[in-house]
């Protein structure tokens, strides 16, 4: 009996050491930088690395970088690959405030970024503050966050990125950056703010090329003057034109606001710019994503003739007081691509067109097919337009289960292949529109206050759940 109990007790030891060594062996060696530390030092807790220059090129699989609390100014290079048992983390100590700044990097043509990621893999960047780079140079395109070349299964997570800027006036800025130049898979961007930054042409936070498979989820992006998050392919970014696209992710719980290209002087005064933009994307999820005060609140299409958003879903998102339209599929004119195979479902989308640009709540333009339109909220705006449709090529789309918020006093307006209805009968009829789309109140909570929840004896609960 005692040595069944010995047994026993060594059995429960070496379980016990094996799975702790399991648990800790993603992380073999930990490297500290500290702005009191010497690159002539070995990197522990006690005798610190003093750059970052120096933790990168010493950070091999296995390794995580401790950076200590300061601001540095210079940029992050990654040196090395992690592996999937062995990655490499780059992180804030202990969730101090690390800021990588910068404003004392002279401006050079080309592309500059304070953390640049090239073609490398496993790969996490955690909690750092990565700021204040400008350029006021046509030819120089700054990046807070750079990820480029055939790298994968990198982490983005809990940063925060602001005043990337660009002062050109045909000039190009990125929050963050993902450009397939080789393949890609396995990008994570989550957590992370993306606030302040002045684009020129570009996006806020944009991934780009032969990307396969990611997720960019729970992020804050506000205050820029382009593009939130944006989705592309077919620029000529691959080095393979068959896989020049952005595909097999989700976008979702992200919250957009004040994204406007009003003012950016690459735009003037047009209200260009989407809280989240597909653009020649395939298979991919955007829902439950808050967005308002944008241009565009969300949009799904391509900008490039005979190619397509394709099987893009766009379910559970609320979009509210955009400038121009609250979602929008199709392209902008017929020299464009189109939308296909895609849905878009249980949207509450609020008081958009705020700038009576007739963009209504849900804009269809050129090329839209195959499409499902379902269990919808829309409530008008300004323009009281509820569906603009000003283009005859969009055919094979399915309207059902739509609810338009019924409102006294108020009349509705409805546009469906170039023409205008005001009785939403005659727009059911001339779209096709099932027998359950309903012009209706839908008795939301508090909508003063943009609590959409619906009261327990709201008449639309039979209708979209």
């Amino acid at each position: 009996m005692k040595k069944t109990i010995l047994y026993l007790f060594a059995a429960t030891a070496i379980l016990i050491v094996l799975a702790f060594n399991s648990t800790g062996s993603a992380h073999d060696k930990a490297i500290y930088v500290a702005k009191s530390g010497n690159d002539q030092n070995d990197g522990t807790k006690s005798k610190p690395f003093r750059t970052l220059k120096k933790a990168a090129s010493e950070a091999r699989a296995g390794t995580i970088v401790y950076i200590k609390e300061g601001t540095y100014k210079e940029r992050l290079i990654v040196r090395h690959s992690g592996t999937k048992s062995k990655p490499i983390t780059f992180k804030a100590y202990n969730q101090s405030k690390v800021v990588l700044t910068g404003e004392d990097l002279k401006s050079v043509e080309g592309d500059t970024s304070l953390v640049t990621i090239d073609n490398k893999n496993h790969i996490k960047i955690s909690g750092l503050i990565i700021q204040d780079l400008t350029t006021n140079l046509k030819n120089e395109t700054v990046i807070g966050v750079y990820v480029t070349g055939s790298s994968s299964h990198i982490t983005l997570e809990n940063n925060i990125v602001r005043r990337i800027e660009t002062h050109a006036e045909d000039g190009n800025a990125h929050g963050i950056a993902v450009y397939g130049t080789g393949p890609m898979k396995d990008i994570h961007i989550v957590n992370n703010t993306i606030e302040d930054l002045k684009l020129g042409w570009s996006e806020s936070l944009v991934l780009n090329g032969n990307i396969d498979g990611f997720t960019v989820s729970n992020n804050v992006v506000r205050r820029n003057d382009n593009i939130g998050i944006d989705l592309i392919g077919y620029e000529g970014i691959s080095n393979d034109p068959t896989a020049d696209y952005v595909r097999n992710g989700i976008v979702n719980n992200n919250e957009v606001y004040e994204i406007s290209s009003y003012g950016n002087p690459a735009y003037g005064e047009d209200y260009n710019a989407g809280g989240i933009y597909v653009d020649g994307g395939e298979n991919i999820t955007i829902n439950k994503n808050t967005i308002y005060n944008c241009d565009i609140g969300i949009e799904a299409t391509s900008e490039h003739a005979k190619q397509y958003a394709d099987n893009i879903q766009i379910k559970e998102n609320i979009v509210y007081n955009n400038n121009y339209t609250g979602i929008s599929i199709g392209g902008y004119d017929e020299e464009r691509g189109g939308t296909i195979n895609s849905s878009i479902t249980n949207n509450i989308i609020y008081r958009n067109d705020t700038k009576g640009l007739a963009g209504g709540q849900l804009l269809l333009q050129h090329d839209v097919k195959n499409n499902l339109i379902e269990r919808n909220i829309l409530t008008a705006g300004p323009s009281r337009i509820f569906i603009a449709n000003f283009f005859t090529t969009n055919h094979d789309n399915i309207l059902r289960k739509n609810v338009f918020q019924k409102e006294k006093g108020k009349t509705g307006l409805w546009v469906w292949k170039e023409e205008e209805f005001i009785s939403f009968e005659d727009f059911k009829s001339a779209s096709a529109s099932d027998s359950k789309s309903s012009y209706l109140d839908p008795m939301f909570e508090n909508e003063m206050n943009y609590d959409f929840t619906m009261q327990k004896d709201s008449p639309v609960k039979n209708i979209i759940e």
